[in-house]
């Protein structure tokens, strides 16, 4: 067990903690900037070929209107939304959807069933963007090939599915000895997007009119139905935004500032305007405006380069799948499952492996089925945009209840970021037809499994309430006749203290005796990111026999048990791993002929518990300490 203390008690808290503000800046230049900065290679490429196909073709005012939507959107919902905004709505330092979803229900005094849909769809749709994003940016720097030699053209695919699939089967190595070059290299990356556009627009000036918000808005005007497809494409230079927000616990908020307005955002802003300088003299270049900013001799070293970004762009988006996942489920949002550190000495650094196969099949099955980056780009998006309009829904609720601002200035500072997403959500709803079907199907599954999961477990408390024993009644009989006492401890773990655990009632039944020292020991998920070791255990002396326990994690630390009971030691409590029998209750379900839940929800919960990882394993209980004892439960 020492060993196991010692492990847990060393990982800092958060990267923030303990690195220092240049170190942080580097690594969220890596980390946060690396899928949105990936976007250039077809975001406004995307966008000019929407707006083709209205007036003019590929002219001058419909290249100042594209370029003009896509600098306005990163000033708009990545500076104005989430860099000044929403950074603010920290949890002790933590952000993302789960963590604002944590704040509302604080601020409201409760859990509000509407509230927490919400973060669950906010989550769900989190789950589609990270299946496309790995794809899209893969296959969109390995298409830079076709340039280099048509000799490559039908390869681009098989070769990004072997750049995909070692990536994948790199994880469960981890990430911590490659992951100090993220920084270095998307910085390396951001440089050469900000001197191919800066080379482009020496040549034509006027493109720099660009940045006078009049050409888009007289843009949407002329265009009407192409303007909103043309809007949809402009969206995906925001893809990516979230990521500032999701990452604010491991890097800070100003690192993460500096580093998009000093570095992302100048260097997106130049290239995606040279790209635009290159398209009003050559329009033919439209289809590959990104690699053509190059000269020849350079575009292998770009390909190169591309491909690395779209890796560590990739590697952000699986890291932050893992993450989101343990919040998931420590929020009682999904099963348990088996994840795994891969580093001693940052927190964040996990591997879960059920999570990681998905994802591989999953982002396989749209490479092989879109083929290319053009025909994936009609996928991407909606997940996107689907998740910022909840973001900032459950932002409102945090600004006017956490925040404590009246409803006219909450309605006046987030009202028009919401109009802003939903007219996003709009138009990129209008390639739904196109592929944008796969995002949504993929957040629906996703919010039906949990959906299952929280009214399985619902239910099972509501039926333990129904019908286990109050554990004073228990204590009363004990006391009338006494049971016989072996030596050592007996630890058995609940969701509910004033039952008795089902093991506890089998140990009587069945074998008539007791630990001499017994422990009720109830697991509690905090509502904010980490719990100081002071205050994690609470614990009373109910008897002579018996002691109670309450152990609180954060929902972004690790249950550890051992560790927990460890520093129950400050207490007086004198306790000893080896003479300790964790007691564990498992139920088996089964199909009830009459169930409060429809019959594909119900057994879909019967599947997911019983596939759901042990809770020895979950709780990191020494397998040769457990004993689990079954009790049949009709559901």
């Amino acid at each position: 067990m020492d060993a196991a203390i010692q492990t847990f008690e060393h990982r800092p808290a958060n990267l923030a903690a303990r690195a220092g503000f240049w170190t942080l800046a580097l690594g969220s230049i890596g980390v946060v900037y690396g899928d949105i900065g990936t976007s250039p290679l077809y975001a406004f490429r995307e966008a000019m070929l929407a707006a083709s196909q209205g007036q003019g073709g590929v002219n001058s005012a419909n290249v100042l209107g594209v370029l003009s939507l896509i600098l306005w959107a990163l000033t708009i919902v990545v500076t104005l939304k989430y860099v000044i905004v929403l950074l603010r709505a920290d949890n002790q330092g933590e952000g993302g959807t789960l963590t604002l979803l944590t704040l509302a229900q604080q601020s409201l005094g409760r859990a509000v069933p509407a509230i927490t849909l919400l973060g669950a769809l906010g989550a769900a749709l989190f789950f589609g963007d990270a299946l496309i994003t790995p794809a899209i940016s893969v296959l969109s720097a390995v298409e830079g090939l076709k340039l280099v030699t048509s000799w490559f053209d039908p390869y681009v695919a098989p070769i990004a599915v072997g750049i995909i699939v070692a990536l994948f089967l790199f994880q469960r190595r981890g990430t911590a000895s490659v992951a100090s070059w993220f920084g270095p290299i998307t910085l390396v990356w951001f440089i050469v997007l900000a001197l191919g556009g800066a080379t482009q627009i020496a040549r034509n000036l006027r493109v720099l009119e660009a940045a006078n918000p009049f050409h888009a808005v007289s843009f949407l005007l002329r265009h009407g139905e192409i303007g909103l497809f043309t809007l949809g494409a402009v969206f995906l230079a925001v893809t990516g935004a979230e990521a500032l927000y999701a990452d604010l616990g491991h890097f800070g908020r100003k690192p993460i500032r500096f580093a998009w307005l000093c570095v992302a955002l100048p260097a997106l802003a130049l290239n995606y305007v040279g790209q635009g300088a290159l398209v009003l003299v050559k329009p033919e270049t439209i289809k590959d405006s990104f690699f053509l900013l190059y000269p020849a001799w350079a575009l292998p070293l770009i390909v190169v380069l591309a491909t690395l970004a779209t890796i560590i762009a990739s590697q952000a988006v699986i890291t932050g799948s893992y993450s989101l996942t343990a919040q998931a489920i420590r929020l009682h949002l999904l099963p348990r499952m088996r994840s795994r550190h891969t580093s001693e000495e940052q927190s964040g650094q996990i591997y879960m492996p059920t999570v990681n196969t998905l994802l591989l099949l999953g982002v396989l099955a749209l490479v092989l089925f879109f083929g290319s980056s053009s025909r994936l780009a009609s996928a991407y998006g909606i997940a996107v945009t689907g998740t910022m309009v909840v973001t900032t829904v459950l932002a409102m609720v945090v600004v006017r209840r956490h925040w404590g601002w009246p409803l006219w200035a909450t309605t006046a500072l987030m009202t028009p970021f919401l109009a802003i997403d939903l007219v996003f959500l709009g138009a990129n709803l209008m390639k739904l037809l196109e592929g944008g079907f796969v995002p949504l199907l993929i957040a629906g599954a996703m919010l039906l499994l949990m959906r299952a999961w929280m009214r399985g477990t619902n239910l099972l408390e509501e039926k333990a309430q129904q019908s286990d024993v109050p554990l004073r009644s228990i204590l009363e009989n004990l006391e009338r006749k006494p049971p016989t006492l072996v030596p050592g401890t007996g630890v058995y773990l609940t969701t509910q203290p004033q039952l008795a655990p089902v093991a506890l009632l089998h140990m009587l039944k069945h074998f008539k005796a007791l630990h001499e020292h017994n422990v009720i020991l109830m697991i509690v998920t905090a509502d904010v990111p980490r719990v100081p070791d002071g205050e994690r255990i609470e614990m009373f002396e109910i008897n002579s026999l018996f002691r109670q326990v309450t152990m609180s994690f954060g929902y972004m630390e690790e249950p550890n048990v051992p560790y927990g009971l460890g520093l129950c030691r400050k207490l007086g409590w004198k306790f000893d791993i080896m003479s300790t029998s964790f007691l564990l209750s498992r139920r088996a379900l089964k199909p009830a002929a009459s169930s409060a839940m429809p019959r594909w929800q119900r057994n879909l919960f019967i599947f997911l518990s019983r596939n759901a990882t042990n809770a020895s394993d979950y709780f990191h209980i020494p397998a040769g300490r457990v004993v689990e004892i079954g009790a049949q439960v009709n559901l």
